[in-house]
C-alpha cells in the first residue's frame, strides 16, 4: 500500500499558497515584460486564477516554443505567467510529499542532490564493489530514448491516482499534463517546473523496480541516465532484458540502443559529463570543447570563468585549468 497525500485541493489553490508561489516564482524575472504586465494587476490576476480553480473553469494556456543549445539542441516550451504561477503552487505542495517516496540514489532536480553528489556516490559504490580497487567493478550504464517526449500521460495520471485520493487534485494535474503533447497523449514540456517533478515521479516506478524487484544494491539515477554496479558481469548482463521489458510494458519507454553498455571502471565510465576511473575522473572531451567555446564567445568573462573553474575543481583537471587561464591571458592582451 502506497503512502497517500494528505493535502487537499484547497491547499494548492488557496490564496495564501498562490501568493507564496508568486514570491518563489519572481526572483530573476522582475524585468521581463510578461511578468511586469502580470504584476500591474497582481491581486486581480491571482483572484481570477483562484476563482477559475475553485469553480473548475481553469484551462491551461498554450506555450511559446524556442530552442536552447546546451550542449545538444533542446526544444523549450514556456507557459504564460499565470500558468507558471500555478505550476509553482502545485510544486510547493507536492514536492515535499513525493520527495519522501523517492529512493536515496535519485539525484536529478531534488534539493540537496545534483550531479556532483551523484558522482561522489558513484565513486563510493565503486570502492565498495571493487573492495578498494582490488576486484574488477563492472558498470551497466543506460539512458532512455527521448525521455521527456515519451512520457505517457495516461500512465502518469494513473501513478498520481495511486498516491492522491483527492479527485480535484487529479483534475488539476490532468489539466497541466494534457496541456502539452509531442504526439497523441505523450510528452512533457521542458520548461515547466512541474515537468521535472513529474518526470521523477514517473521514473520512481523504475527506481523501485530496480531496487526492490531486481534487488540491485548499487544503482544511481540522474534524470534518464542510470548506472548499476556489480563485480559480476553476467549478473548485470542478465538484467538488461528485464530492464527493457519493465520500461516498455510499465512505462511505455525504451532504452536508447546506442547508449547502453557494460564496461569496467578501469576502462573509464562516461557518466554525467566526466569519464570516471578508479580514484580520479577527467572531463569528457565534448564537455571540454564546449566550455572553451562558450568562454571564447563571452570573452572569458570573470563570472563565467569562475563558474567553469568551480566545475573542474571537482575532478582531475589541472591541465585544463592551466589551459583556461593561459587562454584568458591571451584573449585579454
Amino acid at each position: 500500500m502506497k503512502t497517500r497525500l494528505i493535502h487537499k485541493f484547497e491547499d494548492i489553490i488557496s490564496l495564501e499558497n498562490l501568493l507564496e508561489a508568486w514570491q518563489e516564482f519572481l526572483p530573476g524575472k522582475r524585468n521581463r515584460k510578461d511578468v511586469q504586465e502580470f504584476r500591474t494587476r497582481l491581486m486581480d490576476n491571482i483572484l481570477d486564477l483562484h476563482h477559475d480553480l475553485v469553480y473548475h473553469e481553469y484551462e491551461h494556456g498554450g506555450y511559446k516554443a524556442f530552442k536552447v543549445h546546451d550542449p545538444k539542441t533542446r526544444d523549450i516550451h514556456k507557459a504564460s505567467v499565470r500558468d507558471r504561477l500555478l505550476h509553482h503552487a502545485i510544486y510547493r505542495q507536492l514536492y515535499p510529499f513525493f520527495d519522501r517516496t523517492f529512493i536515496f540514489d535519485s539525484y536529478s532536480c531534488r534539493l540537496e542532490k545534483g550531479t556532483h553528489k551523484a558522482i561522489v556516490r558513484f565513486n563510493q559504490f565503486f570502492l565498495k564493489v571493487s573492495r578498494n580497487n582490488t576486484n574488477t567493478c563492472w558498470v551497466l550504464k543506460g539512458d532512455i530514448r527521448k525521455f521527456f517526449a515519451s512520457i505517457d500521460h495516461e500512465i502518469l495520471i494513473n501513478i498520481f491516482k495511486d498516491y492522491i485520493p483527492d479527485k480535484n487534485i487529479i483534475w488539476l494535474l490532468t489539466k497541466v499534463i494534457d496541456s502539452f503533447q509531442v504526439k497523441n497523449g505523450q510528452g512533457l514540456p521542458l520548461g515547466n517546473l512541474t515537468s521535472q517533478l513529474f518526470a521523477n515521479i514517473y521514473l520512481n516506478e523504475f527506481d523501485q523496480f530496480i531496487k526492490h524487484h531486481l534487488k540491485v544494491k548499487y544503482y544511481i539515477r540522474y534524470a534518464d541516465d542510470f548506472v548499476l554496479l556489480s563485480e559480476d558481469r553476467n549478473w548485470l548482463e542478465n538484467k538488461i532484458l528485464l530492464i527493457k521489458e519493465f520500461l516498455c510494458s510499465r512505462l511505455n519507454l525504451e532504452i536508447h540502443p546506442n547508449k547502453i553498455y557494460l564496461k569496467t571502471v578501469n576502462s573509464g565510465v562516461d557518466f554525467l559529463g566526466w569519464v570516471n576511473f578508479p580514484g580520479f575522473k577527467v572531463l569528457r572531451q565534448v564537455t571540454k570543447k564546449r566550455m572553451f567555446r562558450k568562454l571564447k564567445e563571452n570573452n572569458y568573462k570573470e563570472e563565467s570563468l569562475n563558474s567553469y573553474l568551480g566545475l573542474i575543481s571537482h575532478g582531475n583537471a589541472f591541465k585544463i585549468k592551466k589551459e583556461l587561464l593561459s587562454e584568458r591571458l591571451i584573449n585579454h592582451h
